[in-house]
């Protein structure tokens, strides 16, 4: 199942880290609200990011989930960031691969193709409620596929923009993407640059 973006209340989550488990650890970079709540929890929190990311389709019922799953996606989140910045930096991070493997050797959620009633097209669903720790499975098999993959392991980068630490897949050609998205950290250092132009103009 493949991330795509999707527009949420109170934030606007991305899905563009390049794989399923990059984006769960995204979550852990969004501004945090009034209060310091943590971003997954509340209303649009969790809920919203399963559907955005597709481990869930549009419309299902989701009033399962409570604090519970929340803590245990914080968790799972937690792990991988301490394992692929471990794998970027050239270390190891044994526990928190420990950890992973345990929940990738859960069951990921089973799918069924059914035809929508409004236009007879296929469309998919999960042929029994969702469990959490079902999805919390299909998260961390992400994380061990992109790790064992050496192709894919050497393309993970850290985000090299101001106070931003997002891991990304760099799929650019000659693997030279410096930041999680251009449109936002990109953007954000040309500004910087041509205001520090303007400025040593101004001086000269």
């Amino acid at each position: 199942m493949t991330a795509r973006a999707t527009r949420t209340a109170p934030y606007d989550w991305r899905f563009d880290s390049g794989r399923l488990c990059l984006d769960l650890v995204a979550t852990a970079d969004v501004p945090w609200s009034t209060g310091r709540q943590e971003p997954l929890a509340g209303e649009g929190g969790l809920g919203s990011w399963l559907v955005g990311a597709r481990l869930v389709p549009a419309g299902t019922p989701l009033a399962a989930v409570d604090g519970r799953w929340v803590e245990r996606f914080v968790e799972l989140r937690g792990r991988l960031g301490q394992l692929v910045r471990a794998e970027i930096d050239g270390r190891f991070a044994e526990s928190a691969l420990e950890r992973v493997n345990t929940l990738a050797a859960g069951a990921p959620p089973a799918v069924r193709a059914v035809r929508d009633s409004r236009n007879g097209t296929l469309v998919w669903t999960l042929a029994t409620a969702p469990e959490c720790g079902q999805l919390l499975a299909a998260v961390a098999r992400d994380a061990v596929e992109l790790l064992t993959d050496p192709l894919a392991r050497a393309r993970l980068r850290e985000c090299e923009g101001e106070s931003c630490r997002r891991v990304y897949l760099d799929t650019s050609r000659g693997r030279r993407r410096r930041w999680c998205s251009s449109e936002v950290c990109g953007n954000r250092e040309r500004v910087a640059r041509h205001r520090r132009r303007v400025a040593a103009t101004a001086r000269a």
